[in-house]
């Protein structure tokens, strides 16, 4: 076990090659993001996962699986889970007999859906998926869209409160994004470099909030690749204000922090220079990150972007350009589930899952 280990990467198939073995293997890679191309099946995914943990036990798997048009696994039994601004019609929508019941149903379903989800996936071998999404819907960002649960941040908060423990009742942790939030900004971080320029205030009265209600329950937070240049030049996942002094100090977060992937467009250009996935990795780190994500570059030049990453993080270690934080790792670390995951057939049979189904909206 390294003493801190930030990289988290992806691999190019539905099998490990010797060049993701090597990868995998390496003191500084702490975690695999799967995409849709690993996958073929259930029985594919249990033995990729189990193919990983060989490598190294404590690497952690990771998915962005959400529901609604964010979901990696939708065949070979896999539910289709409902987007997230279901259930803020749910809590808007349903009939109610009493004031407030609307809202506690809506509840309800979206702690059915966290433990479908959790359930699901612990049950093929992955150990976290990066949800909840607490961002705004401002209807603004296409991006975002139905991916928010609601336009409110109490609403938002309670159902990704909800939601959470459903994942903790299968033993999964939780990553909520886009902190500070993504939900103003319209371009699509993933192609531009989005711009929310509201003043702080007004960003901590509404989007940032939740992250404070729901300080005690994140485990993980993923910042925006967007500039708030009324708060700071860079981007939220690359400065110390955001992630230092905002989220850990006055918002009082103890969790790990996850970069967003560094080979979007928003994570190309710092301070008004082109930067290199290196640069922007250290960068992220020197901010605050725990963790950095470089996805979808196996398959890019035989995955060189990745090992041009392993090599330069640690040129920057020998170098002393970075130094290693064991405390975060450890917040890493206290990611990985500690309970035996289900076993996929008697979850199709067990009752509460049966349960959970029929309250999916």
């Amino acid at each position: 076990m390294t003493l801190h280990a930030p990289l988290v990467i992806d691999v190019a198939g539905t099998r490990l090659t010797d060049a993701d073995r090597a990868r995998l293997s390496h003191p500084l890679v702490g975690g695999v993001i799967l995409f849709a191309r690993n996958w073929r099946d259930r029985a594919q995914l249990r033995r990729l996962c189990a193919q990983i943990k060989r490598v190294r036990r404590d690497l952690l798997i990771a998915v962005d699986h959400e529901g609604g048009r964010v979901q990696r696994f939708r065949t070979d039994g896999f539910t289709h889970l409902p987007s997230m601004r279901d259930f803020g019609r749910l809590w808007r929508e349903a009939p109610e007999t009493r004031p407030g019941e609307a809202a506690l149903a809506a509840c309800n379903a979206a702690t059915a859906a966290g433990y479908v989800l959790g359930a699901e996936l612990r049950a093929c071998g992955v150990d976290l998926s990066f949800t909840p999404v607490l961002d705004l819907d401002y209807g603004r960002s296409e991006v975002i869209g139905d991916r928010a649960f609601d336009g409110d941040a109490r609403v938002v908060a309670a159902l990704a409160q909800a939601l959470m423990h459903g994942l903790r009742l299968v033993g999964m942790a939780n990553c909520g994004k886009h902190f500070p939030g993504h939900g103003w900004a319209e371009a699509d971080s993933h192609v531009d470099l989005p711009v929310d320029d509201r003043p702080l205030e007004a960003i901590l009265t509404d989007d940032a909030a939740p992250y404070g209600w729901l300080s005690a329950s994140l485990a993980a937070v993923m910042p925006a690749h967007v500039v708030y240049p009324q708060v700071d030049a860079r981007p939220a996942g690359f400065s110390r204000r955001w992630l230092r002094d905002i989220l850990r100090e006055g918002l009082g977060f103890t969790g790990a922090v996850f970069s967003d992937d560094l080979s979007m467009a928003g994570a190309r250009v710092l301070d008004g220079r082109d930067v290199t996935p290196t640069e922007a990795a250290l960068a992220a780190l020197e901010a605050g990150c725990d963790l950095v994500l470089l996805c979808n570059q196996s398959t890019v030049g035989g995955g060189e972007p990745i090992d041009d990453l392993i090599e330069g993080l640690s040129r920057a270690l020998i170098e002393g350009r970075w130094v290693p934080d064991e405390t975060a790792d450890a917040r890493r670390r206290a990611l990985l589930p500690t309970d035996p995951a289900p076993d996929w057939d008697a979850l199709m049979a067990d009752p509460r899952y049966q349960h959970a189904l029929e309250l999916l909206p």
